[in-house]
């Protein structure tokens, strides 16, 4: 018989202990992989039967009333069954433009001031403020818009149009009250993720550029805003998704009037337009709102895909150029 020593037995112990926690661990890694690759299929599956439910439930309508009569029509009239979105995909595109112009200079400046100029006291109040903005049920934008900027637009409207007997006040509630809403609603997205972009950049390179003489404002603009652009741009992104998508905010300034955008015109979005008539409507008004919702959905994933192209391309640049900097 082979002679087992107690230092033989406490090896073969823990050994076996060691092989029971090995195991233990495979059957949780494997476990967690399933579990990771379920959500993930999910998460596919998702967005594959709302992508199957728009075109069954929108194309019918576009086929129809005819692709271009729908998407190049200018009326829009349910009880004569014209259904021409061209003023409601113009007014989004407008809207949408308008709100990044005047919402994405006044975020990015925003997120440098509170990662790089604001005194830690004064950021620790502004910070959860914008954070506090985000959270905001849109309803509340649009009311306070309603309050707030269409009296200040009608005023606008009212001296700007004073000697236009043509023109058909809206008493504010219009595309420029529209824009100002948006602007507003993306402006936490914007300041959010730009600021932790911006935050990431590691302080090497700020100390680098003060080392080469550079001031504090050129640091910020040559060297941290750049190596930033990727995260910077990811905001951006987001706030161009939630103007496009947003609904119960515009139709309370905007004046649901499908008509061609102006700035002082009553229109109609994309959204607003499926908001304010699904309620009543029937037979192939119903399927037109659909297919409104249809165009809106195409329209966004092509958003998507030109931002992402946009930033993927962006990131590959900004690889190749590192060797090249390298080796000056």
């Amino acid at each position: 018989m082979e002679n087992i020593t107690p230092a033989t037995a406490v090896k073969s112990q823990e050994s076996g202990l060691r092989s029971g926690k090995s195991s233990i661990i495979n059957v949780r890694e494997r476990m967690m992989k399933y579990l990771f690759t379920a959500c993930g299929i999910v998460a596919v599956a998702c967005v594959l039967m709302i992508t199957i439910y728009m075109i069954m439930s929108g194309a019918p309508a576009i086929g129809k009333i005819g692709i271009i009569d729908f998407l190049f029509g200018d009326t829009w009239h349910a009880k004569k069954e014209m259904f021409g979105i061209l003023p409601l995909i113009l007014t989004s595109i407008f809207g949408t433009l308008g709100a990044i112009v005047i919402g994405v200079p006044i975020g990015l400046l925003t997120a440098i001031f509170l990662s790089e100029l604001a005194p830690k006291a004064l950021k620790n109040i502004v910070k959860p403020a914008v954070e506090l903005l985000a959270g905001i049920p849109s309803v509340i934008y649009g009311l306070l818009g309603a309050n707030l900027i269409k009296p200040v637009m009608y005023w606008l409207e009212e001296i700007i149009y004073k000697n236009d007997p043509t023109h058909q006040f809206t008493g504010g509630a219009n595309l420029a009250s529209a824009i100002i809403v948006l602007a507003i609603m993306i402006l936490p997205t914007i300041i959010n993720i730009s600021e932790n972009a911006i935050s990431s950049v590691p302080n090497e390179y700020r100390e680098a550029s003060y080392g080469l003489g550079a001031t504090k404002i050129q640091t910020i603009f040559k060297v941290v805003i750049p190596a930033a652009k990727s995260g910077i741009a990811s905001g951006v992104v987001l706030g161009v998704g939630r103007a496009i998508g947003e609904a119960m905010a515009i139709i309370l300034v905007a004046g649901n009037s499908a008509n061609m955008p102006e700035l002082f015109n009553s229109v109609k979005f994309l959204t607003t337009g499926i908001v304010a008539e699904f309620a009543y409507s029937s037979g192939l008004h119903r399927e037109a709102l659909f297919a409104i919702g249809l165009v809106l959905f195409v329209f966004i994933m092509i958003i998507n895909l030109i931002l992402n192209g946009i930033l993927k391309n962006g990131g590959k640049k900004g690889k190749s150029e590192k060797p090249a900097k390298s080796k000056v």
